[in-house]
């Protein structure tokens, strides 16, 4: 494997690691707030991320790199609220798109064409985790404070992930 590649693809490794812990943090304090579906929701994402995480470190093992298992730094841990929590998860999503992008690039740089092809499941769910961070978000938005609409939007993340989970979508 080319090195500049294995080094960008260790990069992305610890970029899916600091993602899953974050929303890991993020369920953990959902769940103590008492917001059960939402945490359900940031439980499930976490998971995702390890996957994500782990496909890189296979991918890089089985081409004949060596893939990295990084330390990460502490997840921030306390938020304000759901709008926050989700606020910072699109923020994250995009910061790992903009990576994704650019090992992308490297890849068409070094003619890679093997890990670009391989990098274009990662180009796709960036695509539905934006989409979907911004759709919760707009719909908290709309929400506002009103602790009705709240317990509502909770109850409905929670029935999506019951379906989701039940139907074998992830």
């Amino acid at each position: 494997m080319n090195k500049r590649i294995e080094d960008i693809l260790n990069t992305q490794i610890k970029a899916e690691a600091t993602s899953s812990q974050l929303y890991l943090a993020m369920a953990s304090w959902a769940e103590c707030a008492g917001i059960n579906g939402t945490a359900e929701f940031l439980y499930k994402h976490s998971d995702e991320e390890r996957m994500h995480m782990l496909k890189l470190v296979r991918f890089i093992n089985e081409r004949g790199g060596k893939a990295e298992i990084p330390s990460i730094e502490l997840p921030q841990t306390e938020f304000e609220s759901l709008t926050q929590i989700f606020s910072l998860l699109l923020e994250h999503e995009i910061k790992v798109t903009n990576m994704i992008n650019e090992v992308v690039f490297v890849c068409l740089e070094e003619k890679d064409y093997s890990t670009h092809n391989f990098m274009q499941w990662f180009v796709a769910e960036q695509l539905e985790e934006e989409a979907l961070a911004r759709n919760i978000l707009d719909k908290l938005k709309m929400i506002g404070n009103d602790k009705a609409g709240l317990y509502l939007f909770d109850r409905d993340l929670e029935t999506l992930q019951n379906i989701n989970t039940s139907s074998g979508i992830e």
